[in-house]
């Protein structure tokens, strides 16, 4: 049975209900919840037959660290303890030690290590080259990090007009096709002739997108490659790699606007009759996706008074 824990929002709201005395049957069907969950909810954190959603908070957060300890590698593994303690003190530095254990298949990152000092052993500091402060991530909070990284991203709207009115061959539109088992289907579409390229993805990390991207676009002729539009996926990460590599501008569609890229969306629909949605791409071979993409190609289109993409592409 799928469950979801009540959320922080939802504690706000249970104890709003409760003051209005409100019934716990009706609060269930409200929050969307049992209401045995909600009965045990009020009763786990309830003082004096009140209940308290700060307290609830703050109790739920108690528990959750709680639980969380017994995955530390560092503080349930005693010869690993040793290990870091004794190398510090020779005055390893913490991205040293991690990388001397992820060469010998020990997976320790030096953020936890930091942690581990700052937090259990503070006499361990004055072995570290840089003490003025407690440890921070090198490049700042990882919400800095990503918006660092939407900030790189050029917008849709700044895209030259010519794209928007499909005046020209040459301006792509990209996405990926996700199957039953997490392995991907790339795609890119020319937005004036239509016409569908897609590359299987063993696996869905932005470095081998963008091998895929980079060995299939640079197979056109340069007239042939002018802007490229993708959706906000990680597997486009490496996008300004990926635009260096081929010569062209890549721009983002606004998170959530997918309409931004009808034209992909809808060639996505045509692969979809050959590969259905919650089906696997285990066992689909490159072959198999290159017949259902000539097929597509060389079928007539409307918008293109029924020449094929093909046709309008090459000519």
């Amino acid at each position: 049975m799928f469950y979801r824990h009540i959320t922080s929002e939802q504690r706000n709201e249970l104890s709003a209900l409760l003051r209005a005395n409100v019934k716990k049957n009706k609060i269930a069907k409200l929050l969307s919840k049992n209401r045995t969950t909600i009965w045990r909810e009020i009763k786990r954190t309830e003082i004096n037959g009140k209940y308290y959603a700060r307290r609830a908070k703050k109790l739920v957060k108690e528990k959750r660290i709680k639980t969380n300890q017994r995955f530390r590698k560092i503080e349930n593994n005693k010869a690993l303890r040793k290990y870091i303690i004794r190398k510090l003190k020779r005055y390893w530095s913490p991205e040293q030690i991690s990388g001397r254990l992820k060469a010998n298949n020990k997976q320790i990152g030096k953020d936890s290590i930091y942690k581990f000092i700052y937090n259990q052993r503070k006499d361990l500091v004055r072995y570290l080259r840089c003490q003025k402060g407690k440890y921070r991530r090198r490049y700042g909070t990882r919400i800095r990090e990503k918006e660092r990284e939407r900030l790189k991203k050029r917008r849709i709207d700044t895209r030259p007009v010519i794209v928007e009115t499909r005046g020209r061959i040459g301006d792509w539109e990209g996405d990926t096709i996700v199957g039953k088992n997490k392995l991907h289907i790339l795609t890119h579409v020319d937005r004036r002739s239509g016409l569908l390229l897609a590359d299987k993805l063993e696996r869905a990390t932005a470095e081998i997108t963008k091998q895929k991207t980079i060995e299939r676009l640079n197979k056109l002729p340069g007239k042939k490659k002018r802007t490229i539009t993708y959706d906000n996926g990680s597997t486009f990460a490496y996008h300004e790699l990926t635009g260096k590599n081929i010569g062209v501008d890549i721009y983002f569609a606004y998170p959530y606007h997918s309409w931004e890229r009808g034209c992909n969306e809808n060639a996505n629909g045509l692969l979809r009759q050959f590969f259905p949605k919650k089906s696997s791409f285990v066992n689909v071979k490159q072959e198999e996706i290159e017949k259902a993409v000539r097929l597509i190609n060389n079928r007539p289109r409307k918008r293109l008074k029924y020449l094929t993409p093909y046709e309008v592409f090459n000519k």
